[in-house]
């Protein structure tokens, strides 16, 4: 089963530059998407209702044209929550969680803590919004439960996440409270996919605009699948696939086996 997560930065734009495509020409079973700054039905049909894909959209409340995620699956899903119990999160539209017979999988938005004058101003916001979710997680990852969390983190975890580490200490996404905030996760007992496949550097999954960085490779990665203790059993590859073209990031993909849905 391969589960793959894309921030597109804007579906209505990313669809304009081949998202339908490579979700029909994908091996993916489920999507997540982030930041699809759009009302559902201001998503043109071919990405509302892409046919054999079941879907289901959460924009923010809070304003037009910011953050929202979106799930496309082939396997239609037992149900959707869009609630982690708090306000001040929910109105944002950053979690989808979705449960997929014995698997659940959350489709997550992180905040940035940037505020609008990159100020540092969300950072209070940004690791709240960390630890809570964290903190809600718990009880179902000590029954045992398989969960997926993926999504855009906003935050390079450690040097070789980010191509230049030593320019960004001050830098939101990689400040130190920041990345103390993810490492909480993985002291929690989950596993960052990726990097229990893979230890090379360079390997990326945003890049700005500018400077043409993503021709030169000078990236963030930011970007993560993380798998439960009981979920990692069932994980037998996960990838970065820095070809596909059609937003600043790029997606990631987690491969479990089938039988973690029964």
């Amino acid at each position: 089963m391969n589960i793959y997560s894309w921030n597109v930065n804007g579906l209505r734009a990313c669809t304009r530059k081949g998202f339908v495509d490579w979700l029909h020409g994908s091996d993916a079973h489920i999507v997540g998407v982030q930041e699809i700054r759009a009302l559902e039905e201001q998503l043109p049909k071919k990405v509302r209702e892409p046919e054999n894909w079941h879907t289901h959209f959460f924009p923010a409340a809070s304003k037009k044209g910011y953050s929202g995620v979106g799930l496309f699956s082939t396997v239609e899903p037992d149900q959707v929550l869009t609630s982690v119990d708090e306000e001040r999160f929910d109105r944002e539209g950053r979690v989808q969680i979705a449960q997929y017979g014995k698997l659940k999988v959350l489709n997550v938005y992180f905040p940035n803590g940037s505020g609008k004058n990159r100020d540092l101003s969300r950072i209070p916001y940004k690791l709240d919004f960390y630890n809570h979710l964290l903190d809600m997680l718990q009880p179902a990852v000590d029954r045992g439960e398989r969960i997926i969390v993926m999504g855009d983190f906003n935050t390079a975890h450690k040097e070789i996440d980010l191509a230049r580490p030593k320019d960004n200490t001050e830098t939101s996404g990689f400040r130190p409270e920041e990345r103390e905030a993810f490492e909480d996760w993985l002291d929690a007992g989950w596993t960052d996919t990726f990097r229990h496949f893979c230890d090379e550097p360079e390997r990326y999954t945003w890049w700005t605009y500018r400077g043409n960085c993503r021709e030169r490779n000078v990236g963030w990665r930011i970007d993560y699948a993380l798998a439960s203790p009981a979920a990692m059993e069932f994980v037998v590859d996960a990838d970065i696939h820095h070809d596909v073209m059609g937003s600043d990031h790029c997606p990631l993909s987690v491969t479990l086996r089938r039988d973690v849905l029964g």
